[in-house]
C-alpha cells in the first residue's frame, strides 16, 4: 500500500511496549507523530527515542502525541527500554509498536526492500487529528532524523489550518507568512490580514504571522 498526502492514514491494533493498542483510539483528537527505526538495540534509534522523549513538552504544547515502531516483540521494546533512559537521561513516555507479524510496516510501506527485506527504514508521518496524513518523511537507515525540523513543519501545518497562510522555504515561528494566491478578494484581504502586507511581486505577498 502506498500513502499520499491527504490520505486517511490506516487504523490498526497492535502490541506495544504499553500493551495492547488501536491507534485511532489511541491517538483520539490529537495530532500524531508516527515514526519508525530498523531495530531495537541500534545507535541512532536509541539517540532518536531519547530525542523524542525530551521533546515532549514541545509536542504537549502541539497537542500532539508520539508513537514509534519497529519489527521487534514488545518484550524487547520494555528491555531497550531501560537503555535508552539511562544513556540519554530521559524518561520515554510514549508506545512502541511491537509489528513482528508487519502489518503496520505494510499499512504505512514502511519497508523499502533495496535498504532491507525485513527491517523498516525511517519512516515518519505527521497525521492530524481527523486521521489525514499531513507530512512523509523518508530517511535512509544510517541517518539520524532531525526532529527539529519535525516540529517546525508541524508548527506551519497548524498555523496553516487556523490562518489562511502558507510559509516561506527556513520558516520558523514568529517569522512572515504568504498569503496564498486563492485569497484575492480586497475586503477579504483586509479582514483576514489586518496587519497588511508587501508585495515584491503580484505573486508573493509577505504579511506578519497571525496569531503573533
Amino acid at each position: 500500500m502506498t500513502l499520499r498526502l491527504g490520505d486517511t492514514a490506516p487504523d490498526f491494533e497492535q502490541d506495544s511496549s504499553t500493551g495492547r493498542l488501536r491507534f485511532y483510539d489511541w491517538a483520539g483528537d490529537s495530532w500524531v507523530v508516527l515514526f519508525s527505526h530498523p531495530a531495537d538495540f541500534t545507535p541512532v534509534c536509541t539517540t532518536e527515542l531519547g530525542l523524542t522523549a525530551k521533546l515532549k513538552p514541545e509536542f504537549d504544547k502541539r497537542n500532539v502525541k508520539a508513537i514509534a515502531l519497529s519489527v521487534d516483540p514488545a518484550d524487547k521494546h520494555k528491555e531497550w527500554i531501560k537503555d535508552i533512559e539511562e544513556t540519554q537521561q530521559t524518561v520515554v513516555g510514549f508506545p512502541i509498536i511491537a509489528d513482528a507479524d508487519k502489518t503496520v510496516s505494510e499499512l504505512y510501506d514502511m519497508i523499502h526492500p533495496n535498504q532491507s527485506a525485513t527491517a523498516t527504514v525511517r519512516s515518519l508521518f505527521v497525521i492530524d487529528p481527523a486521521k489525514k496524513v499531513r507530512l512523509m518523511i523518508t530517511y535512509p537507515m544510517s541517518t539520524g532524523r532531525n526532529f527539529d525540523e519535525v516540529l517546525r513543519v508541524i508548527d506551519a501545518l497548524q498555523l496553516s489550518d487556523g490562518y489562511t497562510v502558507a510559509t516561506p522555504g527556513n520558516w520558523k515561528d514568529g517569522d512572515d507568512v504568504i498569503i496564498p494566491l486563492s485569497v484575492q478578494d480586497p475586503a477579504q484581504l483586509q479582514q483576514k490580514f489586518p496587519k497588511g502586507y508587501t508585495a515584491p511581486r503580484p505573486y508573493l505577498r509577505l504579511t506578519p504571522q497571525p496569531n503573533k
